[in-house]
């Protein structure tokens, strides 16, 4: 089969006269018999699909080679962050290649580590993760969510960490919750919502959660509800006990937007009412740590970028709240308080700074960092003395380092060993003109040696929504990709957090075309500047990024010569009609409103693809345990476009089995999918390519 794309037949799904009226736009979805996963007419167009897809990709020659380079590499130890509870220290680990990463505990970090939870061993396939801990105040228990096949439910277990055996305590249909232990060490609050009809849990709309408390040794019929709102369908609750023990800080979520409510209970006092604090979502509220009745604040209200406040909840009126450390010119990220001083996470062109301050706010010091990355971790508890933090580049694999508060000093705790060398490659990080001129960062890593004749085969990876910054981190996969001669630029676009949240707003609802203007400005900087050509530039993206790749491919199809959506969001008139999907309409809009509909309907790629046009080579990826973006989205925007497609480039979909949105997914599964998207773009944008052999 020498030439596959010629030789490619898609499947002929039927269509239906389905038609919505749209404000008076009437819209036809001649697909919608694809949002049921579960239908059989759905299960044999997937396996016709995926029997296509796995055709093609088996023919490339490069393939394998890729995924036993790509299984080289990763084969190497992981290190988590270690954290300390009681008189123990808890941590991650990954060997290499396992599923999963494997909890240890030990008493002191020059101890012999035992295991406490190896999520391994749950599953033959590795498909059941861990998707959440608490640890009690003691040390003694831990409380840990399980997640199958990908799936955003979670069931919670309660271990005894001294003997690593499972007490009886079990509880169901927990979702977007984490779990907070009483100072006691009897029990700990969750949120859940009602038992969901069996037929639709994946698909179903998630709506009134509720606040429970859980006891030890009881059944979860017995929990206790603290706090319900069946006025507001849309809330979610997360419960956090304070670092003293005293108080129960509710907060209260609406969908993706980082505006929410700030309520507490004190614990103190049997019976005690759950108290308002702050009753309007009009900005984000984070409890750093309270000194008594005085509670300290990270807040953007009136600070795009982020402040600290303090607030005496004996005394709670606006006129008596105090600024404490005042808004940057970078953006604050996390603030925990540690040595009894702030120690503050702050982005500057979106990569980490971290700051000391005291109590009073006055700045103390700037932590010097190994280089340009991203840093994580800082935590633990209010009088500790020393704390670890992990750093990551492009080119640095995460290193895990002890910080002595007392003495300023990093020493490295866990430093990974990678079959590259650093040294070989280079990341640079420009600034280029956005469509509305617009000053927007990418980062661009490379081998050193690269020759700017507009020849290089580049990936441009984005995301661009939902607040969330796209920072410099290692991947292998990435690694593999620039081995084989590619390109990596990520661009750090509107709709994310790198600049604070008014460079968020600019990407959302009605100015959400800011982001893929970015984008697309991105991909001329990269063919201007003689990095790539568009018939060797490719774009990647999952989920919010999914749509970001979907919208551009659409509107540019002439700039790109392949095209990576990953479980995207695709059909944006019909979203919020599944699952967790209706969360997203703070960054979207919806449909159902008329001004919004328009800006959808403008941009939404499923409504957008054009009969007759050559669309660029499309690898459409998702997972059929998808109840975050449902699979439905990719669905029918692969049935549309291979219905519309004009030109000889393959356009395929990808469609994982027993997997989800993405978090937990197995090692091999992450293994097999990346070798496959290198491959087809080793294909596509015909790459001559050497993959380095195993040694």
């Amino acid at each position: 089969m020498n030439d596959a794309k010629a030789s490619l037949v898609y499947p002929q799904p039927h269509t239906v006269e389905q038609v919505d009226d749209y404000h008076g736009t009437l819209v036809t979805d001649p697909y919608r018999w694809l949002e049921d996963p579960d239908s059989e007419e759905t299960k044999a167009w997937v396996e016709a699909e995926n029997e296509i897809t796995f055709a093609y990709l088996e023919q490339i020659p490069a393939r394998e080679a890729i995924k036993q380079r790509l299984t080289q590499l990763w084969d190497y130890e992981k290190y988590g962050i270690p954290f300390k509870q009681g008189e123990r220290y808890f941590y991650f680990k990954n060997d290499g290649l396992q599923n999963q990463s494997v909890l240890y505990t030990l008493t002191a970090l020059e101890a012999e580590p035992t295991v406490l939870l190896d999520p391994n061993t749950l599953s033959e396939d590795g498909t059941v993760a861990l998707s959440g801990l608490a640890i009690s105040e003691d040390g003694k228990f831990l409380a840990y969510g399980l997640s199958s096949s990908g799936s955003d439910w979670q069931e919670w277990k309660v271990r005894e960490v001294e003997t690593a055996q499972d007490s009886n305590d079990h509880l169901k249909w927990v979702k977007f919750s984490g779990a907070s232990w009483t100072h006691d060490g009897q029990g700990f609050f969750y949120s859940r919502y009602d038992e969901p009809d069996a037929k639709t849990q994946l698909e179903a709309v998630n709506y009134f959660q509720k606040l429970f408390y859980h006891q030890l040794g009881t059944s979860q019929a017995e929990d206790v509800l603290v706090y319900e709102r069946p006025d507001q369908k849309e809330w979610g609750f997360g419960g956090d006990v304070t670092e003293d023990g005293r108080y129960l800080i509710v907060s209260v979520w609406m969908g993706t937007e980082r505006k929410n409510l700030l309520f507490y209970k004190d614990l103190s006092q049997a019976n005690a009412p759950v108290v308002e604090l702050i009753n309007q979502f009009e900005a984000s509220y984070g409890l750093i740590d309270n000194e008594g009745s005085v509670f300290w604040l990270r807040t953007d209200l009136d600070a795009p970028k982020g402040r600290v406040i303090a607030i005496d909840i004996t005394n709670p009126d606006r006129s008596h709240w105090r600024e404490i450390i005042p808004e940057a010119a970078e953006t604050l990220g996390g603030i925990g308080l540690l040595n009894n001083q702030f120690i503050a996470s702050y982005l500057k062109d979106a990569h980490t700074q971290i700051k000391i301050f005291d109590l009073d706010g006055s700045l103390v010091r700037e932590v010097e960092l190994p280089g340009v990355g991203s840093a994580g971790g800082f935590g633990g508890k209010r009088h500790d003395t020393e704390t670890f933090y992990s750093f990551t580049g492009f080119t640095t694999p995460t290193t895990i380092y002890r910080y002595d508060l007392l003495k300023d000093q990093s020493t490295v705790f866990r430093q990974p060993q990678v079959d590259f060398n650093p040294e070989d490659f280079e990341t640079k990080q420009v600034f280029y003109q956005s469509k509305d001129g617009t000053q927007v960062p990418m980062f661009i890593t490379y081998k050193k040696g690269l020759k700017l004749d507009g020849s290089n085969p580049t990936y441009l990876y984005g995301y661009g929504g939902f607040n969330i910054s796209l920072t410099p981190s290692f991947s292998v996969s990435n690694l593999v990709w620039m081995e084989l001669g590619g390109v990596y630029a990520v661009s750090n676009l509107r709709g994310g957090g790198e600049y604070g949240e008014a460079w968020h707003q600019s990407g959302t609802k009605l100015n959400k075309q800011n982001v893929f203007d970015d984008f697309i400005a991105a991909a001329e900087w990269l063919i201007d500047n003689q990095y790539t050509s568009p018939r060797k530039l490719a774009i990647g993206g999952g989920s919010n990024g999914g749509l970001l790749v979907g919208a551009c491919m659409t509107q540019r199809p002439d700039l790109f010569g392949a095209a990576l959506p990953a479980v995207g969001v695709l059909d944006m008139l019909r979203f919020q009609k599944f699952t967790i999907g209706w969360a997203w309409m703070s960054d979207y809009g919806s449909s159902e409103n008329p001004e919004e509909f328009k800006a959808l309907y403008t941009y939404s790629p499923l409504h957008n693809l054009k009969s007759g046009t050559a669309y660029p080579a499309t690898l459409i990826t998702t997972a059929d345990h998808d109840d975050r973006v449902v699979p439905a989205h990719s669905f029918k925007f692969a049935a549309a476009l291979q219905a519309a497609h004009a030109g000889s480039a393959p356009v395929l979909i990808r469609i994982e089995t027993k997997a989800g949105h993405g978090a937990g997914k197995p090692t091999a599964k992450v293994i097999e999918e990346s070798a496959d998207r290198w491959a087809f773009l080793v294909r596509t944008l015909d790459m001559n390519v050497n993959v380095p052999q195993p040694v």
